[in-house]
C-alpha cells in the first residue's frame, strides 16, 4: 500500500504563493489518479484538485480555478499543488490522497480516495 507524505505548507500573506508536494512510496504511484483535499477547523474535508494517472486530465473546485495548478511527476513519485493568489479562506490543512476509481468513473469526494497523508498546514494571513 502506498504511503503519502505532504510538505510545503506554511504561513503566507494574502496574495502570496506556496507549492505543496506529496511524495509517494511503497506503491505504484503512476497507476492511480491523485487528489488534494483541505480541511479547515470545524469543517468537512473538501475537494481541491485532482489529476489523472498520466496528468492528461485535471479537475478543480470552482474556488481555486485560475489560482491553483495540480501536477505530477511519475518518475519522482510526487504530486504538486502550486497555489497562487492565496486568500484567507484558503487556510486549512491540506491532504493528498490516492484515487480509488478510474478517472472516467471518478467522483471527487473523500469517499473515493484513500491512503491519506498526514496533512500540511497552510495559513494565509490577511
Amino acid at each position: 500500500q502506498v504511503q503519502l507524505v505532504e510538505s510545503g505548507g506554511g504561513l503566507v500573506q494574502a496574495g502570496g504563493s506556496l507549492r505543496l508536494s506529496c511524495a509517494a512510496s511503497g506503491g505504484t504511484f503512476r497507476s492511480y489518479a491523485m487528489g488534494w483535499f483541505r480541511q479547515a477547523p470545524g469543517k468537512d474535508r473538501d475537494f481541491v484538485a485532482s489529476i489523472s494517472r498520466t496528468g492528461a486530465y485535471t479537475n478543480y473546485t470552482d474556488s481555486v480555478k485560475g489560482r491553483f495548478t495540480i501536477s505530477r511527476d511519475n518518475a519522482k513519485n510526487t504530486m504538486y499543488l502550486q497555489m497562487n493568489s492565496l486568500r484567507s479562506e484558503d487556510t486549512a490543512v491540506y491532504y493528498c490522497a490516492q484515487g480509488l476509481k478510474l478517472w472516467a468513473a471518478m467522483t471527487f469526494t473523500p469517499a473515493n480516495f484513500g491512503s491519506w497523508g498526514q496533512g500540511t498546514q497552510v495559513t494565509v494571513s490577511s
